[in-house]
């Protein structure tokens, strides 16, 4: 898994933007969004910028294309854009808020990925503690917040498709356990906290 500072992030981001602006059908959105791009490039300290730009060079998640008028353009590469597309769902992801009310689901979450992938088993539990998922078993988790949709567009963007499953479920043996872990206090199937 990659590490970024702030600058990279922003710098993968942006040029993720220039992707998503590449492909606006509106005239309207897409000269929104190419001054928000633009008001957003210049806000880069260029000394941090260069850094940046020669970390995600050496790291092959950026291309320099130099033009024969001599200008450089910068691109993502394959892997460039997956890194900027897993930045931009887990920003989004994390900004979810906890629903005040339990719904009384539990989501699980089952993988059983290959040895040969086991960087990326790693990464998928990495991810899954960031969500705050509770470790079940070596390869189930658990959480009662309503994470499936971000999270599945995770498993999608890693591919790992044919390797995890995601439940909802309403109940599991040790929910009474489980409630403890996430609320504290006891929570009754209508989501109400009793003492």
């Amino acid at each position: 898994m990659y590490k970024f500072g702030r600058v990279q992030q922003k710098l993968l981001l942006l040029l993720l933007g220039g992707v998503v602006l590449g492909n606006q059908r509106s005239s309207a959105r897409y000269h929104r969004l190419l001054f928000q791009l633009r008001k957003e490039w210049k806000r880069i300290d260029q000394r941090s910028m260069a850094r940046s730009i020669s970390r995600l060079s050496e790291q092959k998640l950026v291309a320099e294309k130099r033009s024969p008028d001599g200008k450089v353009r910068l691109e993502l590469t394959k892997e460039g854009e997956r890194q900027a597309r897993f930045l931009d769902l887990y920003g989004r992801s994390i900004r979810l808020a906890k629903p005040k009310k339990w719904d009384g689901n539990w989501r699980v979450v089952v993988f059983d990925i290959p040895e040969e992938s086991r960087i990326f088993r790693n990464i998928l539990r990495q991810h899954l503690h960031e969500l705050e998922f509770h470790q079940l078993q070596k390869s189930v988790f658990v959480s009662p917040y309503p994470y499936e949709k971000p999270f599945l567009e995770l498993v999608t963007l890693y591919g790992a498709e044919p390797h995890v499953r995601i439940m909802t479920v309403s109940w599991i043996d040790n929910g009474d356990s489980l409630k403890k872990i996430f609320f504290g206090k006891k929570k009754t199937a209508s989501g109400n906290v009793t003492k």
